[in-house]
This record gives structure tokens, sequence and C-alpha cells, in this order.
């Protein structure tokens, strides 16, 4: 071993340098390490939506179908009041083929509105007028032109109401 002054100073300088390289290393895999975390979430954030999207795509791929259908219902409920409360052939199978029809409607998520007498709400129902009526509450619905549909919680088509007239 010598007293050489310059080698230790060449040897420190050294493990200085060995140091600061190790220290940078390191930063650099933390920096790795919380990109590849950042990368990991945005990848489960992604299968995520997906997810929701398909979700949404099962449950609402069947409403252009079931709105192409609602002038049917409208027919049948029209059908069904003009033969009035005759039990005929006829109007029992108008009954049964309605039935039918929103059984299988149903099955695929859509609800009828048919909101005779309820609370009139406006994110369901479209007021195309307002009227006066013994025994309804005002704000209530006292006449249902068009039923409306949900379909799947979402509105495929507003009730056409005349609501009862507020004092």
């Amino acid at each position: 071993m010598s007293n050489d002054p310059t080698q230790e100073v060449n040897e420190g300088a050294d493990e200085m340098a060995q140091h600061d390289e190790l220290e940078a290393l390191r930063a650099e895999v933390e920096q790795l390490r919380a990109q590849s975390l950042l990368e990991r979430a945005d990848l489960e954030n992604q299968r995520k939506r997906l997810a929701r999207d398909i979700d949404s795509a099962r449950k609402f791929a069947n409403e252009r179908l079931l709105s192409d259908l609602l002038p049917v219902f409208d027919s049948l409920d029209a059908g069904l009041a003009a033969a009035g409360a005759d039990a005929g052939a006829l109007r029992q199978g108008l009954e049964l083929t309605y039935k039918q029809l929103l059984k299988v409607a149903g099955e695929n998520g859509m609800e009828v509105l048919d909101p005779d007498g309820q609370a009139f709400n406006p994110e369901h129902h479209q007021a195309i007028s307002q009227g006066e009526s013994a025994g309804v509450a005002p704000g209530h619905v006292i006449t249902v032109f068009q039923k409306g549909y949900l379909l799947n919680g979402r509105l495929l088509r507003p009730a056409l109401v005349i609501v009862a007239k507020h004092d």
C-alpha cells in the first residue's frame, strides 16, 4: 500500500463516479417501474371501458327492431280499443297476439309506459295538452294518447299524455 495522495484521489473519484452511476440506474429503474404501473392502469381502464361498451351493445342491440315494432303495438292497442268489451274470437286472438308480442319484447328488455292516473314525469312522458278533470290530482295524467316504452331503462319513446291543470 502506498501513501501516494494522487492514487487516493483517483480511487475516491472512481467510487464517486460509481455511486453516481448507481444512483442514476436506480432512478431509471424507478422511472421504468412507475411507467409500467401507469401502463398497467391504462390497460385495465381500457378493459373496463371495453366491457362496458360490450354490455351496452348487448343491452341495446334490439333497439332498432323494437323501435320499428312500436307502430305494431299501437295498432294492436287501437284494434283492442275499437273492439270494445265484446269477447268475440277476433278480440281474443288480438289479445293473445298482443300478449305474446309484449312477452317477447319484455324478454328483450322492453317495458311499457302506460302512465294513466300517475304523476307526470317529464323524463318519460310528453305532455301534449292540459285539461281539467274531476278526481284527478293536478300534475297527474288524465289521458294517454300513445303509450311510451323503455328499453333496459333507456327511453325508447315517451308516452303522449294530457295532464291535469294546476289551480
